[in-house]
């Protein structure tokens, strides 16, 4: 699976002031290399709550869109790709998008990611995974969202939102309060929510589509009411309108960053008449796409 891959070099070393999400123990230095090279590093805890920091990741960091991966499949080619990247789109005036920006995602899987790999290959913005329910922090986060600022690109946070396990406000305070807010400095987009199958159980999270519904205006509103910017809302079409369907509608206030897989982004969610990004691959890193130029990407982070 995706999330046990490594995108970059890194050193793991010791210092302070970084998400301690368990116990500190001193980390074991080891380097891990890419076709690129080291990429530098922050320090990480070597043990959270009792595992080693990178079991810990994998056995409570699920990805953006590793479920609807599971789930709905990748059919994703080095064609369809290509086609993606072109493939031109209506925007919310109704004319045809022809510009485009290329990113990547990444989560705890990823480690220290070489951020200069990345930008080298064309990627000018990023979305970094901070929390998951209220009870997981990326502990690469730091590295990650730091890093590719500083390399130049735009970047933003996402929520791995689990509904069963408590409110949409409790985990959308939770998601601003461990690196999901915003700030108008014109490089970071609003934090976004990633609504997608359960990792755990039923794929609807045991909700009915109108309590489904009500749980994400709630983390739609108080995310608001923290930042001040309405949430991205990250989904497939598929689960959208199988566990919230018609009972609520996001497209006036919220961007959508849609997965699917193919050379076409397909039929929109419900409440969506375009989208803001696509991920349209997640091989062998998540690809996303811009649904615009790059001034439009920065009118976006801008606010």
């Amino acid at each position: 699976m995706r999330r046990s891959r490594r995108l970059s070099g890194a050193v793991v070393t010791i210092s302070a002031g970084l998400l301690l999400l368990g116990t500190l123990a001193p980390a074991s230095a080891s380097t891990y290399n890419d076709d690129t090279g080291t990429a530098p590093a922050e320090a990480v805890p070597a043990f959270i709550d009792g595992l080693p920091v990178d079991e810990y990741v994998r056995k409570y960091d699920h990805p953006i869109g590793s479920q609807i991966r599971l789930v709905e499949g990748d059919h994703s080619t080095e064609e369809t790709k290509e086609a993606a990247r072109r493939e031109p789109a209506v925007g919310p005036d109704g004319k045809q998008v022809l510009a485009s920006v290329e990113g990547i995602d990444v989560s705890g899987h990823q480690q220290n990611v070489n951020w200069q790999n990345w930008w080298n290959q064309g990627k000018r913005f990023a979305f970094v995974k901070a929390t998951e329910g209220t009870g997981y922090k990326n502990p690469y986060f730091t590295q990650q969202y730091n890093g590719s600022y500083n390399i130049g690109m735009i970047r933003g946070a996402y929520h791995f939102a689990l509904p069963d396990r408590s409110s949409g406000a409790a985990q959308a305070d939770y998601f601003v309060n461990n690196g999901g807010g915003w700030s108008g400095d014109g490089k970071t987009l609003p934090g976004a929510l990633d609504m997608e199958y359960n990792p755990y159980g039923a794929t609807c999270y045991g909700k009915s589509q109108a309590s489904m519904g009500a749980w994400v205006r709630e983390f739609h509103d108080r995310y608001h009411a923290r930042t001040g910017r309405w949430p991205v809302i990250y989904t497939s079409t598929s689960w959208w309108n199988q566990c919230v369907g018609t009972s609520q509608n996001f497209g006036s206030t919220v961007p959508l960053w849609v997965a699917r897989y193919s050379s076409s982004v397909g039929t929109l969610p419900h409440g969506w008449g375009f989208y803001s990004f696509w991920q349209y691959t997640s091989t062998p890193i998540d690809f996303n796409r811009w649904n615009g130029d790059y001034a439009q990407l920065q009118k976006m982070a801008t606010g």
